[in-house]
């Protein structure tokens, strides 16, 4: 599944916060880029002492609180991370970048009906968010798997199942893997 990152470097972004979010200051600016530079470097820690020094002054500005649960994410924090993406979930409805992040990480502790509704919820406030559906697909791939694996438990004879359960367990292992081994990794 995909994170969304901060709008930055727009490859692995997908994130399209409006401009209104952004405000017009370059200072304002080059602090979202310095902390996203810090989170796409591999440095959360630093990135998250340089959001908290942000925040202290400005504690409602969603751009800064949605880099500050990336850092989070990436600094193992995920419980926080998960608060984090939850609040912006509560505060800006509207934003769908957090509803995915969060969905991210519930799909991450195996939790995939969560999953499933925080990116229901992301498609909601964005019916063209690429990312949100994608990553919907992979869950519903998810949860097929689980009913498969449990319909073998259940009737090791139903010979149906097998075919369908070899299929998804070969897109989340099979490609992936013969992909990740062909290009490197990139970043969530």
């Amino acid at each position: 599944m995909k994170f969304a990152r901060s709008k930055f470097p727009a490859p692995l972004a997908l994130v399209v916060l409006t401009a209104g979010l952004l405000g017009s200051g370059a200072l304002r600016a080059d602090e979202y880029g310095d902390v996203n530079q810090l989170v796409r470097t591999g440095k959360p820690t630093e990135a998250l002492a340089k959001a908290d020094q942000y925040l202290a002054a400005k504690p409602k500005d969603p751009q800064m609180r949605f880099l500050r649960g990336i850092a989070l994410t990436d600094a193992g924090r995920t419980a926080e991370a998960m608060t984090a993406f939850q609040q912006l979930t509560e505060e800006y409805p509207e934003l769908p970048e957090p509803y995915n992040n969060l969905a991210v990480l519930y799909a991450g502790q195996a939790q995939f009906d969560k999953a499933r509704a925080a990116l229901e919820m992301a498609i909601r406030t964005n019916p063209n968010y690429a990312t949100a559906h994608e990553n919907l697909g992979d869950v519903y791939m998810k949860l097929a798997s689980e009913a498969y694996s449990k319909s073998l438990q259940l009737d090791p004879a139903n010979a149906g199942v097998r075919p369908k359960l070899a299929l998804i367990r070969d897109l989340f292992s099979g490609p992936a893997a013969r992909t990740s081994a062909a290009t490197p990794a990139t970043p969530r």
